[in-house]
C-alpha cells in the first residue's frame, strides 16, 4: 500500500524556486537538486520540464518513504526556513543536535546543507523505528 508522504502542493510551490533545486531534495533526489542549484535549474529548462514531472516524482517519494509519527511536510518547511536554528531536528527527536544547529548557525550551515541531502531518510528512519 502507497502512503502519501509527501505533497503535490508542498512539491509545486517549492518549484516556483526550483532554479534552487528545492523540489528536488524535497522529494529525495539530491544529486539532481545540487546540479539544479548550480545550473540554476538546468538554466531554466530543467525547470520547466520539472512543471510536469512533479506527479511522478511525488509517487516516487511516495512509495519510497515510510509514513509514520513525523510528517514529511513539516519537517520540510521547518529544515527550509529555520534549519540553521535546528527546529526541524527537535521536532524530529534529535535535541542534540537541534541545540547545536541552534548555537553554530546550523552547524556552520554545513549541517544543514547535509538536512537537504538526507532528511527524506533521516524521516523515513525515525517513522520505521516509531512504527
Amino acid at each position: 500500500m502507497v502512503h502519501d508522504t509527501h505533497s503535490k502542493v508542498i512539491g509545486y510551490l517549492l518549484w516556483i524556486f526550483g532554479f534552487t533545486g528545492s523540489h528536488r531534495f524535497y522529494y529525495g533526489r539530491p544529486v539532481t537538486g545540487t546540479i539544479w542549484f548550480l545550473t540554476l535549474g538546468l538554466f531554466g529548462i530543467g525547470w520547466l520540464i520539472d512543471l510536469f514531472l512533479i506527479p511522478s516524482m511525488d509517487r516516487a517519494a511516495d512509495r519510497r518513504y515510510s509514513p509514520g509519527r513525523i510528517n514529511y511536510n513539516l519537517t520540510w518547511v521547518l529544515l527550509t526556513f529555520l534549519g540553521v536554528f535546528g527546529v526541524h531536528r527537535m521536532y524530529m527527536g534529535k535535541w542534540l543536535t537541534g541545540l547545536l544547529y541552534l548555537v553554530t548557525g546550523g552547524f556552520f550551515v554545513i549541517g544543514v546543507l547535509y538536512d537537504f541531502w538526507t532528511l527524506n531518510d533521516q524521516v523515513s528512519d525515525k517513522n520505521r523505528v516509531f512504527s
